[in-house]
C-alpha cells in the first residue's frame, strides 16, 4: 500500500479525458480497453507507481508507461511507453 499520499491519489475518482484523449491513450499503448479512464486509475493507484507533479502536469510513471494528467483540471492528457 502507498505509503505517501498525493493530490492525485486522492482525487483519482474526479480523473476524466476526452473523446480524443480515450483514442490517443489507447492508440500510443495499443489498449483494447475501452474504460481508458478506470484504467488509468488503477495504475496510478499501483503501489509502485512513481507520481510527480512538474509545472501543470502530474507525470505517472508505472507499468512500463508513463501517463500525463493535467494537475488543475484533473484531465487525462496522454498515455505513452517509457
Amino acid at each position: 500500500m502507498r505509503t505517501v499520499s498525493h493530490e492525485l491519489t486522492e482525487n483519482v475518482d474526479k480523473l476524466h479525458t476526452t473523446a480524443m484523449g480515450t483514442e490517443r491513450i489507447k492508440k500510443n499503448l495499443d489498449l483494447t480497453e475501452d474504460d481508458v479512464v478506470g484504467w488509468c486509475r488503477l495504475k496510478i493507484l499501483d503501489e509502485k507507481a512513481d507520481i510527480r507533479r512538474q509545472g501543470k502536469n502530474w507525470y505517472v510513471h508505472t507499468g512500463g508507461c508513463v501517463i500525463t494528467v493535467n494537475a488543475s483540471s484533473g484531465t487525462l492528457i496522454t498515455a505513452h511507453r517509457e
